[in-house]
């Protein structure tokens, strides 16, 4: 069997060291073990890597990180761009800062300068990094939000997005190509260093990161009228957004700042969370304690590599409310480009840019204030794409993005989401309505009453290992071959396959193009701007089913969302 062949050679060759083989001894009588380890490579995907830290050629390790590494080096040796030399930046989990050394020291030994930052940093700025010192790459070595037993191996190209094509599929063809382990080039610490091919950057780049995310106020009238007054709960999940974003809030004048204690400090552990996210209502236990004993206005957490931001907000009731990344998205959209359009007009060419998983809210959003919309694939760096493209054909203005997992770019500085300036941006915008005698959550409701009651929503089904892989693919198959043409109540309008790249209209028959890259993912159009997408995880082994609706009122949405959730359970437990 070719995963036991694997296991024996990296158990025998000298090429490994002997930690690794004391782990591999470690499962030699567990055979299921030893095949998920070896039975495949560590997929190098559109974004990087992400796995298990482990042992093995299915796991994230330092053989893998420098097979990644030599696949890069390699693509950008072919592009004659070696001189211009790669930026590395990694987060507070385990093995993050020697798989960060690790890939800085195959750079150098192929010739290529590592700029590496002297430690954690937020992914949004290595990609302002990238750009910042004119790099030909980036690397961020982050799982982001998955459970502490994950690392990852993110890839940007010199505009400062994740990898998008044609570079993906050629750095992935570059990686898939280094077959044999022992060919792959390292070199020593100080040899890189003397060679000038290993330079420890830091404070300057973030002093040049923060005069960025100032550039970005609307209203420091507001900040400097009510800001003192503004009680603010903050966690960085143990992560890395706790310096960056304490800094910028205390430097614009934000003075009643409370951080979370018990998660103020890195830790790859995690210790108060099974799961990173801000998403998850355990990230906020802490916080919205701490939040009722100070009687905070707002309470914000940001993910592990701080390109995410959770938010809960207080009425005027005292009661907290939780926002989604749907909602803090479009509370930010409507304020950004609402004020940008109030105190120095929009271009005529402006564009809001949402991911196709984003809310139809956003779509009412650009319609009132008469702006251009943009939907692509889901994953930042497609909105990365547009901006790129918008620089580089003089046609289009970025206004705002976002997606629905809680991630948004305000300017173009970056071209990844960014949690701080998100924080800096809500903290901006609580100020701005508090001059108004409005709390954060007035305002939302306010979006509301103005653009309609959308509520969207996500149901994920975790599929693990050999088997759920094949389920999942399974799954989406089956809803290719018999597309439903109802979902709890509602008719389907249009279905469209990203894979087939077709969108059918089911009253007429009308096939027409999605107009975006190839992606296994299927959407449906519902009567009453209703909606449902399904697509297998890029960072996860789960299939997630996104879904929106719109009511008459916060009840009603919820009600009909309710009832839509309930029915997608129930169409996945017949395909299971």
């Amino acid at each position: 069997m070719e995963y036991k062949k694997r296991y024996e050679e990296w158990l025998n060759n000298t090429y490994f060291d002997e930690a690794t083989k004391e782990e591999l001894r470690s499962i030699q009588d567990d055979e299921n073990e030893m095949k998920e380890r070896f039975y495949t490579d560590l997929e190098f995907g559109t974004a990087g890597l992400r796995g298990i830290i482990g042992a093995g050629t299915n796991r994230m390790n330092i053989y893998t990180v420098r097979k990644a590494t030599q696949g890069l080096a390699n693509y950008i040796t072919k592009s004659g761009n070696e001189k211009r030399g790669v930026a590395i930046a990694y987060d507070s989990r385990r093995m993050s800062p020697e798989f960060a050394q690790e890939a800085a020291l195959c750079l150098a030994a192929n010739g290529i300068k590592a700029y590496v930052f002297e430690s954690l940093r937020p992914t949004p700025e290595l990609s302002f990094a990238v750009r910042k010192l004119g790099c030909i790459a980036g690397i961020n070595i982050t799982a982001s939000h998955n459970p502490p037993e994950y690392n990852g191996y993110k890839v940007y190209w010199e505009d400062g997005a994740q990898i998008t094509p044609p570079h993906d599929q050629g750095i992935m063809a570059e990686v898939k190509g280094v077959e044999d382990y022992t060919t792959m080039k390292s070199m020593s610490l100080e040899d890189a260093k003397a060679s000038g091919l290993y330079e420890v950057i830091g404070k300057e780049i973030d002093d040049a990161y923060m005069v960025e995310l100032k550039k970005q106020i609307l209203h420091q009238d507001a900040i400097d009228a009510v800001g003192k007054d503004l009680k603010i709960v903050y966690s960085p999940l143990h992560g890395t957004g706790n310096i960056p974003a304490r800094r910028i809030l205390k430097e614009l004048g934000f003075e009643n700042v409370y951080v979370v204690k018990e998660q103020e400090l890195p830790d790859g552990e995690f210790p108060t969370v099974s799961y990173p996210n801000p998403e998850a209502e355990e990230a906020f236990e802490l916080g919205l304690k701490l939040a009722k004993e100070v009687d905070a206005d707002i309470v914000l957490a940001t993910d592990p590599d701080a390109d995410r931001l959770g938010v809960r907000v207080k009425d005027k009731n005292g009661e907290y409310h939780d926002l989604t990344g749907n909602m803090s998205g479009c509370l930010l959209a409507d304020y950004e480009i609402g004020q940008r359009k109030e105190t120095q007009g929009l271009p005529e060419d402006g564009y809001l840019i949402k991911t196709i998983v984003t809310s139809n809210m956003a779509d009412a959003i650009a319609k009132y204030y008469q702006t251009g919309l943009i939907e692509v694939l889901t994953g930042f760096k497609y909105i990365g794409q547009q901006i790129l493209g918008f620089e580089t054909t003089g046609k289009g203005s970025y206004l705002f993005g976002f997606e629905e997992s809680y991630g948004c770019l305000i300017g173009t500085y970056a071209r990844d989401k960014d949690a701080i300036v998100a924080t800096m941006a809500l903290c901006e915008a609580a100020a701005y309505y508090k001059t108004k005698d409005m709390t954060l959550w007035d305002a939302m409701i306010t979006l509301y009453e103005r653009y309609g009651y959308y509520k969207d929503d996500i149901q994920a089904i975790t599929l693990k290992g050999i088997e759920g892989l094949e389920k999942i693919q399974e799954i989406l198959e089956t809803l290719r071959k018999n597309p439903p043409t109802q979902i709890a109540g509602y008719k389907v309008i249009k279905a469209r396959d990203y894979k087939a790249d077709t969108i059918k209209n089911l009253e007429t028959g009308e096939v027409t193009a999605t107009g975006l890259p190839n992606s296994n993912v299927l959407y449906y159009d519902l009567t009453e701007d209703a909606w449902l997408c399904v697509r297998p995880s890029g960072t996860e082994p789960k299939v997630k089913f996104y879904y929106g609706v719109k009511g008459t009122s916060l009840e009603d949405a919820e009600e009909k969302s309710e009832t839509m959730g309930k029915e997608i359970l129930s169409m996945i437990d017949q395909m299971l």
